[in-house]
């Protein structure tokens, strides 16, 4: 690909720095000289160095809304409207990260459009009823067949889909009848430090919020109160779930990235139960050295390898984590930390950007060449 191709980056919105924004961070380490676009960019200006390198995003209409810092997600009815006001005729090569309306940005048949989707619209396919709260019957109803006949027709505008599991590969092919090609997200694995040195206590980490299905493993460890879990994590469920813990359990809050990372490397085993697109969190605990007990579902049954680097369990309920630990204190001697460690690399940062380079020079030389 000849070099400074005239690229615009895509993402849904610039409000802090999570599993996505990571993606665009190598992405503006890959396309430096891109502009980047987004329905709002409300980052600090330590996100900002770190993701855009002290860049501010192109936004929407959206960013001069009302509340529009915090509650971003209420002009949701907004979002195809603004993501399409974009003019990106001017670009060859456009790449978006996409978990709702990213990928929909207008396009011509002479520009490549590679979509990096962390996940099909979440809004229309599997969350409706969490971010529909407040409307009624069928007004809920009409919104959401509209939202799902826009996000089938702006697949249409992507070129080459690229996701970050064989999970989103599969979810892609069957609501976008689309094949995807597979490339894990990057993890900087080198932020975390391998370390034999274990204690006596499992840890879970997370938002505190329905879908982490933190109570699950809450419910777990009230079943075995002769074994400890630490809780990090703050949001909307913490006062229900520590209502419902037994004196086994303890929350410690939110906690900075280093104290996290300290907390891993010294626990017996991470135990994650959400289905996620990927989850990042299980990967950095590898990256301690520590085993992963996790569910059998999702990304973690990507990243987790059974019997290797942790144990999965097959469905959300409370006894089959606890089968799950119960197996794992079986043999958990028999886990090598460095083994799990070095399993952990293969999703990192360099990895990630190395294998999106080369997908997307033979895609645009292919495509320029035509």
């Amino acid at each position: 690909m000849r070099s400074k191709i005239k690229t615009a980056i895509v993402h849904e919105w610039f409000v802090n720095y999570a599993g996505s924004e990571r993606v665009v961070e190598s992405l503006t380490n890959l396309f430096p000289h891109a502009d980047v676009f987004a329905l709002v960019d409300f980052l600090n200006d330590k996100q900002r160095e770190i993701i855009l390198k002290g860049a501010k995003a192109n936004t929407s209409f959206i960013q001069k809304l009302p509340f529009a810092k915090k509650k971003h997600r209420n002009y949701l009815p907004l979002f195809p409207m603004a993501i399409e006001k974009f003019n990106l005729s001017d670009y060859e090569l456009i790449v978006s990260s996409s978990h709702a309306v990213a990928k929909g940005v207008k396009t011509n048949k002479d520009q490549l459009h590679i979509c990096y989707c962390h996940s099909p619209m979440r809004y229309a396919w599997d969350s409706a009823d969490e971010y529909l709260k407040g409307f009624k019957g069928s007004v809920a109803k009409l919104f959401v067949n509209n939202l799902k006949k826009w996000d089938l027709k702006s697949a249409e505008n992507v070129t080459h889909f690229i996701a970050n599991s064989k999970y989103i590969a599969d979810k892609i092919r069957r609501i976008y009848n689309r094949e995807a090609d597979v490339i894990y997200p990057p993890v900087d694995v080198g932020n975390f430090n391998l370390s034999s040195n274990k204690k006596d206590y499992y840890l879970t980490a997370s938002r505190l919020v329905p879908y982490k299905k933190i109570d699950l493993v809450i419910k777990a460890f009230n079943k075995t109160p002769n074994k400890r879990l630490i809780v990090i994590g703050s949001g909307p469920e913490k006062v229900k779930l520590k209502k419902i813990a037994g004196t086994n359990i303890e929350f410690i809050g939110h906690q900075s990235a280093k104290s996290l990372g300290e907390y891993m490397q010294s626990a017996k085993a991470f135990v994650f139960a959400a289905e996620e697109d990927f989850g990042i969190i299980v990967v950095e605990s590898m990256a301690c050295g520590t085993p992963v007990i996790a569910l059998s579902k999702g990304g973690t049954a990507e990243s987790v390898l059974d019997g290797k680097t942790g144990i999965l369990f097959n469905g959300q309920k409370p006894d089959l984590i606890l089968n799950a630990i119960l197996e794992f204190e079986k043999v958990e001697n028999g886990f090598n930390q460095q083994k799990i460690r070095e399993h952990s690399l293969k999703f990192s940062r360099k990895h990630f950007e190395e294998k999106t380079q080369t997908f997307i020079n033979e895609k645009a030389e292919k495509f320029l060449n035509n």
